[in-house]
């Protein structure tokens, strides 16, 4: 999240805490799947979680060149399944890469 706040230098983002979701935004998910993986709620509706999320991300930060390849199946699914993956292990990615928690909170 520190790096995304660092690179979204035009403020497409309002990044929060799932603890502290708005109610409108639990009344279109639940807090604990808020819990399990990022989650973008999009201008047009869209609730995208986990890899799909972070491939949105990167189109709207200018790697649209990247993600929309990874976008498409079966390259999606992969992205999902390593999302997944890197997910189950932040915690001890954390501390190998001796990434900080205000860096990589949960």
């Amino acid at each position: 999240m520190a790096r995304l706040r660092r690179q979204d230098t035009h403020g497409l983002f309002q990044i929060v805490p799932y603890q502290l979701a708005p109610a409108e935004l639990l009344e279109r998910t639940t807090a604990d799947a808020l819990g399990r993986g990022v989650h973008v709620f999009a201008a047009d509706g869209r609730v995208l979680r986990g890899g799909r999320a972070v491939l949105f991300i990167g189109e709207q930060l200018g790697y649209g060149w990247l993600t929309r390849p990874l976008s498409l199946p079966p390259l999606v699914w992969g992205v999902e399944a390593v999302y997944w993956i890197v997910a189950r292990l932040r915690g001890k990615l954390s501390r190998w890469l001796r990434i900080s928690e205000t860096e990589c909170p949960r």
